[in-house]
């Protein structure tokens, strides 16, 4: 193998600063690196060195909003099973709640007593063998027919969501999916 790179300097012969060093004849105190701009005309401005930037005449101050669009091309049916299912939880737990609440309510306004009392003027019958809305509408068996009712719904939504997306997924295949866009608030 041979060297092409020609004859090559001495480094026994070199007298300039080693790396690290400061070159003869600069004064003692912090070391500053050369810029590759030179300072302003006047000096430091406010006790920094360094250029200024200056901004440029043409250019908007308005910030951008950066934009991506996205496109969702498959949905996880797991996934989809278990955020369905939790939240239709929390929907039959809010059921069973307002439907206790709005028993409660009716009962302190008077509501099954009256509606009661119309039934039985209307029919012509006495209380002893007439409908009794108030013990065939009492609130235990309110609860258990929303209890069922939650119970029905909380399968019915997941099963369906679970559905959706396997629906969701063969559409995306052929369409290529929803298509988002989205931007960077401000």
């Amino acid at each position: 193998m041979t060297d092409t790179r020609g004859q090559q300097p001495s480094y026994e012969t070199y007298n300039g600063p080693l790396p690290g060093e400061r070159p003869q004849g600069q004064p003692g105190g912090p070391y500053h690196p050369p810029q590759a701009y030179g300072t302003p005309a006047g000096g430091t401005q406010g006790g920094q060195t360094g250029a200024v930037r200056r901004p440029r005449t043409g250019a908007s101050t308005t910030p951008r909003t950066r934009k991506a669009r996205l496109r969702v091309a498959k949905a996880d049916p797991w996934s989809v099973m278990k955020v369905s299912f939790l939240l239709s939880i929390a929907l039959g737990v809010c059921t069973v709640v307002a439907a206790a609440v709005l028993w409660m309510v009716m009962d302190a306004m008077g509501v099954f007593s009256t509606v009661g009392g119309t039934i039985s003027e209307a029919t012509g019958s006495n209380e002893s063998n007439g409908f009794d809305l108030q013990s065939f509408l009492s609130l235990p068996r309110v609860l258990m027919f929303t209890s069922v009712i939650a119970v029905i719904d909380v399968v019915l939504m997941t099963a369906l969501a679970t559905l959706g997306a396997f629906i969701y997924n063969l559409s995306a295949g052929f369409v290529g999916g929803v298509e988002l866009t989205l931007a960077e608030d401000e």
